[in-house]
């Protein structure tokens, strides 16, 4: 990395000249790896404000890997426990007379990149994993795995952005390639960006362009850190939610700058229509249109509320004249609010919502079959086995959820520290959509020789018909 780029990424000083046609960045470490060198700096650089020494991962320990062949596969982006071990891939069977093994670890080449999103090509040949802390060790900040061959990823490529960074929410496009939303600037600060790549995993655009005058007002008026990213490719529509300005969660911080708003695009040439606002909502970490809804309606988080809001992006607010109204779906109680993050996923057919509380230990379950009439499946009191769950998602067959219990640790340099136990749930879906506890897989074992393994996301893969697999 050259001197000045080093500059421009630790002071937030970033010129572009040229931003077009292809602003991205692939670099390596700025130290390189140095047998019986690489271990001593590694494990003893202390942590600095911010900015980290850009340090090689350590070499790999082995493990074992096993030659069956699941039908139901689970892929989990993991940070190394230690942090300095490389980060990683961990691919594991879910099927009932297998579930937890473990198949095949695939390392990326950097270390310390606290390992966020994870996200899968509609054709399941190719998952991208973002970093959300990469910028600190100015290292790419998305990881791209061949699954081709899905019991043994490779590592395919990584990438960074010139405006843009923190890697947050993904989704697959139909012609191949990704949107993915990056929730900071290049320095960590408002406004982020939609990152776009195309199916060569080329990133393409970082929207709004800076042509779009509209568009770029409308995130420089207020505060633009997006996290959730749903889109509705019949109705073309994008719905992109703001959580917190990134750098504002590092120390020295005057506290967390969270948002307030969501942004309503137009799917077609990737413009704002509208900004959305939540009242005192706190971060609007996650969004996700009801599958199946004749409204095109979506659902969204309000983390300080502790409440399931509603988006019914083609009504017109009647205070703005703007396109787009939310309105309050579901107050998930007092033992909701205020921990620090709130994701979901629905069901295929759009009845079921599931939500993780991260710091209340819990997982809610909702039947919203009927939105006038929401009803709660779960206890808000019961103690469930779960510390610090976060990432969810429902498995292809509609029959079970993955959730993993880690959210984000910063360490002495930051302020969110979450607890967690580190594992991957695997929580069976009733009849009724309530749900029942009974397996998991817990990283902090299976990876003791890592310094043990925070896993932050899944991607599942069903096998169970040759002809008709399901990526998800």
């Amino acid at each position: 990395m050259s001197r000045s780029l080093f500059t421009a990424v630790a002071f937030g000083a970033l010129v572009i000249a040229n931003p077009i046609p292809d602003p991205q960045l692939s670099l390596p470490p700025l130290i390189p790896s140095i047998p019986g060198v690489t271990e001593p700096i590694a494990s003893n650089a202390p942590p600095l404000p911010i900015l980290q020494l850009p340090t090689p991962p350590l070499p790999s320990p082995p493990f074992t890997p096993s030659n069956i062949r699941p039908k139901k596969i689970g892929y989990f982006w993991t940070g190394a426990g230690d942090n300095i071990h490389a980060d990683f891939l961990a691919t594991y069977s879910l099927d009932d007379d297998t579930f937890g093994t473990l198949l095949w670890v695939t390392d990326v080449p950097t270390s310390g990149n606290s390992p966020h999103h994870l996200g899968t090509s509609l054709d399941g040949k190719t998952l991208v994993g973002g970093g959300l802390l990469s910028l600190l060790k100015t290292q790419d900040t998305a990881y791209y795995f061949d699954t081709t061959n899905p019991y043994r990823p490779t590592f395919k490529k990584s990438n960074r952005a010139i405006l843009s960074s923190i890697t947050d929410e993904i989704r697959a496009k139909p012609d191949g390639g990704f949107l993915i939303t990056y929730m900071g600037s290049a320095a960590g600060t408002s406004p982020g960006r939609l990152v776009e790549t195309d199916n060569n995993f080329n990133i393409i655009a970082e929207h709004p362009k800076l042509t779009d005058v509209p568009s770029n007002l409308n995130i420089l008026g207020e505060q633009f850190s997006p996290h959730g990213l749903s889109v509705d490719w019949e109705k073309n529509l994008i719905l992109t939610s703001d959580f917190v300005v990134p750098v504002t969660i590092l120390k020295p911080t005057l506290g967390i700058q969270r948002a307030n708003t969501l942004r309503l695009w137009r799917l077609s040439d990737r413009s704002i229509i509208s900004t959305i606002t939540i009242p005192n909502g706190g971060g609007i970490q996650d969004v996700k249109f009801i599958p199946g809804n004749k409204d095109s309606a979506a659902i969204a988080t309000a983390v300080h509320l502790g409440q399931i809001w509603i988006i019914y992006p083609f009504r017109t607010n009647p205070s703005t004249g703007k396109q787009g109204v939310a309105e309050l779906l579901y107050d998930l109680g007092p033992k909701a609010r205020d921990t620090v993050a709130i994701y979901t996923d629905l069901t295929a057919d759009g009845k079921f919502l599931y939500a993780t509380l991260t710091t209340a230990n819990h997982i809610a379950a909702l039947d919203i079959s009927n939105l006038n009439e929401v009803k709660r499946l779960d206890d808000p009191d019961e103690v469930q086995p779960s510390i610090g769950p976060h990432y969810i998602k429902v498995t292809p067959d509609q029959k079970h959820i993955v959730v993993t219990d880690y959210f984000v640790q910063t360490g002495d340099i930051g302020v969110i520290n979450t607890p967690a136990d580190y594992k991957g749930l695997y929580i069976d879906i009733n009849p009724n959509g309530s749900l029942h506890f009974n397996r998991s897989i817990n990283f902090s074992n299976d990876f003791a020789n890592r310094g043990g393994a925070k896993p932050h996301s899944a991607v599942v893969f069903d096998l169970t018909d040759p002809a008709k697999p399901i990526y998800y």
